[in-house]
């Protein structure tokens, strides 16, 4: 999932950057809202009907939150590119957590033969958010392209993560609701815990865009103004 290298969209000019940094800001805030209202929604639907992948799911909605404050914080800065590596580790370690967690409890319930409810909320929620999630992302992903931030691609990576999540979370509910199959849920859990390893292995080592502020001076023209890195 990680974002391909592009530089001919970074923004150049202060007034670019301080346009693109507050579209990250909207958009970081309409992520924080949606997904404050979907770990609600899924945990709880996760607990009830005692559904591993769904509280799983529900908890990655926690890190996205927890992603798109990291932006908000990062661009609440004069110069946001200081913060650039703190997000990036902030990231990366909620990615951590959410896996370690997701894991333990998958690998329980697979052990212990726990077999979940059928949960029509939790199949609900899933197919809305496979709507929403790929449009945030490919807006969210754009924008950070354009900034030159790593940490920005790195939330669109996360906002793309919860549509591929949706889809596992999808199939295992279903698969559960309709065959019987208990054990569908826990390995979704699974999956969803090996991708958030992946996405925080490559938040901590900064992947996810070329075209960070480097690469944006590279591409501007060596009268520009100069960035701070």
């Amino acid at each position: 999932m990680s974002a391909v290298a592009h530089t001919h969209g970074t923004a150049t000019t202060p007034e670019e950057r301080a346009r693109y940094g507050r579209r990250a800001q909207l958009l970081a805030g309409a992520s924080v809202a949606y997904n404050g209202i979907e770990a609600v929604i899924a945990i709880a639907a996760g607990l009830v009907a005692g559904s591993v992948a769904l509280v799983g799911f529900g908890l990655d909605s926690v890190v996205e939150v927890s992603s798109g404050l990291i932006i908000l914080w990062q661009f609440r800065h004069p110069l946001p590119e200081s913060r650039e590596r703190t997000a990036l580790r902030l990231m990366a370690g909620s990615f951590f957590a959410l896996a370690a967690y997701v894991t333990f409890e998958s690998v329980r319930a697979l052990v212990g033969g726990h077999d979940p409810d059928t949960s029509t909320v939790g199949i609900a929620l899933a197919c809305t958010s496979l709507v929403i999630m790929p449009f945030l992302s490919w807006a969210q992903r754009r924008t950070g392209r354009a900034l030159g931030s790593n940490a920005v691609v790195a939330d669109s990576a996360q906002t793309l993560l919860c549509s591929y999540l949706s889809a596992v979370l999808l199939a295992g509910l279903v698969l559960n609701a309709t065959l019987g199959w208990s054990w569908a849920d826990p390995v979704a859990g699974l999956v969803i815990a090996a991708v958030a390893v992946r996405e925080g292995v490559e938040a901590w080592r900064g992947d996810g865009c070329a075209c960070g502020p480097a690469a944006g001076a590279a591409a501007a023209p060596s009268s520009g103004p100069t960035r701070s890195p």
